[in-house]
């Protein structure tokens, strides 16, 4: 039987994740000697390689990415093997640290927020919104414990479970003259003149996608990764936007914006939580999500009772 002891785990982990010795003993606080020890111990008591090393950094073998994700199983069970004990402790407290995109921070967060504070006062909360992209790097380097973004093609150091699966909408000033919540096919949008996220955006390539598989011609596009800037805009313009029903549940039946769901095709967007790998959600965490969740099916129940069916997670 080989002993591993814990903080060679780490090291392997963070090795991995990493590619570097130098990032791995940076995020480690440790040195890059050692680290480099610790992987060499684990090698010659194992018998066998598990990075490849070269002067472009270093890369798991399959054995080692296979023993990676063991060691990353092997952390998360003692860690929430202690977040079991902490929910026996009782009353719930610590630091929580979330990632919201836009399209849950403008309908579903406030609601969410206001009945998990009544219920946990104890917990001291750190809200971040953003886009994709700075979302997932700040998880990844455990800024947050938990972000919300679209589904995306995964990274080695984080996981990620489906939230919710979303219907997109076309959303137009008064102007342009649309039935609100009467079905758009964007075919028959002339001119389309869209304002969309940037291309480092998810949802920007996903829409991009749907643009080229149903021959959708755009004649002018905005880039804007400003969610209110994008609402005001296109509010007094002639341009249009595509965003997830979660976000536009209040502008039905009121204000200067227009809703209309897409059709032939349908177009979805699917919503993930990511956390680190090496990591199990505190208990303060999963009872966030529970409150997050309640509050989307609580607007699926909006969007029901206006006569649309959305996708369930």
């Amino acid at each position: 039987m080989v002993d591993t002891t814990l903080r060679q785990i780490r090291a392997i982990i963070a090795v991995c994740e990493e590619g570097s010795f130098t990032r791995a003993a940076k995020r480690e606080n440790a040195t890059q000697s050692g680290i480099s020890q610790h992987i060499s111990a684990v090698e010659r008591a194992m018998g066998v390689r598990l990075f490849d090393r070269s002067t472009s950094g270093v890369r798991p073998t399959p054995a080692g990415m296979r023993y990676y994700r063991r060691c990353v199983e092997a952390v998360a069970t003692l860690s929430a093997a202690a977040e079991e004990m902490r929910a026996l402790a009782g009353r719930v407290s610590g630091n929580l640290r979330i990632g919201l995109m836009p399209t849950f921070t403008r309908a579903a967060l406030a609601p969410a927020l206001k009945d998990y504070v009544r219920e946990h006062p104890d917990v001291k909360l750190r809200i971040v919104e953003g886009y994709s992209g700075v979302l997932t790097e700040m998880v990844f380097e455990e800024e947050l414990d938990f972000a919300v973004v679209p589904t995306f093609e995964g990274r080695v150091g984080l996981k990620s479970r489906l939230l919710a699966r979303d219907r997109e909408m076309l959303i137009s000033g008064k102007n342009r003259g649309f039935k609100p919540l009467a079905p758009v096919r964007l075919a028959d949008v002339l001119p389309l003149k869209l304002v969309a996220p940037g291309l480092h955006n998810i949802r920007r390539r996903n829409l991009e996608t749907y643009f080229e598989t149903n021959g959708i011609q755009i004649e002018d596009l905005i880039e804007m990764d400003a969610m209110i800037g994008t609402l005001e805009f296109v509010a007094q313009s002639y341009w249009v936007t595509i965003l997830p029903a979660l976000i536009c549940v209040y502008d039905l039946g009121k204000g200067d914006l227009v809703v209309n769901p897409i059709v032939d095709p349908p177009l979805y967007a699917e919503f993930v939580v990511i956390e680190p790998a090496r990591r199990t959600l505190s208990v303060q965490a999963q009872l966030f999500l529970e409150c997050l969740k309640a509050e989307v099916e609580r607007i699926r129940e909006v969007w029901s009772r206006a006569g649309l069916k959305l996708e369930t997670a």
